[in-house]
């Protein structure tokens, strides 16, 4: 546990170095989310129904951005060698990697989905909904991106790859997250919806720091 905390403040060190990552993520979920209002008009109540959605594709998005340098820069390096070396199981240097990302990048994120859905006129009753619902997709969303940069490492094109790989997998956190809210908005219970998306995540939690850590191994062999 103590090598596991380590590596997670080592990548946070990291990512106050690269502060810029972190920018670039929230620069381009603000002006996707943007864009919308100025492709569709700035009709209140269009932009009201369709914002969660909006909100939802702006952020899995964003989280993709930083995730190409999530262990390209350890490979390249040979630090991924030391921490494979160092006794710290390979699921569990994977899973350190996708808490630093989602505390540097998926929490970021999440408090800023609140403002970005004010200015879309997004109802106050909806916002708690939407934000419970991006809580554990962002985490999804981190635990996903970090199986696939872990798969595509040391590949040609990776990052061009990675995206392909991630989205159609993030398809059903984007579904959940989006219906809780379209089920707040006309008042019925969201519950069922928010289960499913705690449902998802339990599962990437098994499985993704496994898929993961052997995508690794792999790697580096």
């Amino acid at each position: 546990m103590k090598l596991f905390f380590h590596l997670i403040v080592r990548e946070l060190r990291l990512s106050l170095r690269h502060g810029a990552d972190t920018l670039a993520a929230l620069l381009f979920f603000f002006l996707a989310g943007t864009l919308f209002p100025l492709a569709i008009g700035p009709a209140p109540e269009e932009l009201a129904r369709i914002a969660p959605g909006i909100v939802w594709v702006a952020a899995l998005l964003a989280a993709l951005l930083p995730l190409d340098r999530l262990f390209g820069a350890d490979f390249e390096d040979g630090a991924l060698d030391q921490w494979l070396l160092s006794g710290l199981p390979a699921a569990a240097i994977a899973l350190a990697k996708a808490t630093a990302h989602w505390l540097t990048t998926g929490l970021p994120l999440l408090l800023a989905a609140a403002p970005l859905a004010l200015m879309l006129r997004v109802r106050t009753e909806i916002l708690p909904v939407l934000l419970g619902g991006l809580l554990p997709g962002t985490l999804a969303l981190s635990l996903l991106g970090t199986a696939g940069a872990a798969i595509v490492l040391g590949a040609r094109r990776g990052g061009v790859l990675l995206p392909l790989l991630v989205l159609p997998l993030a398809v059903p956190v984007l579904i959940f997250g989006t219906t809780a809210a379209a089920a707040a908005a006309v008042h019925l219970p969201v519950r069922p919806h928010l289960l499913l998306l705690l449902a998802v995540l339990a599962v990437l939690l098994a499985l993704a720091p496994l898929a993961a850590g052997a995508a690794l191994r792999a790697a580096a062999e």
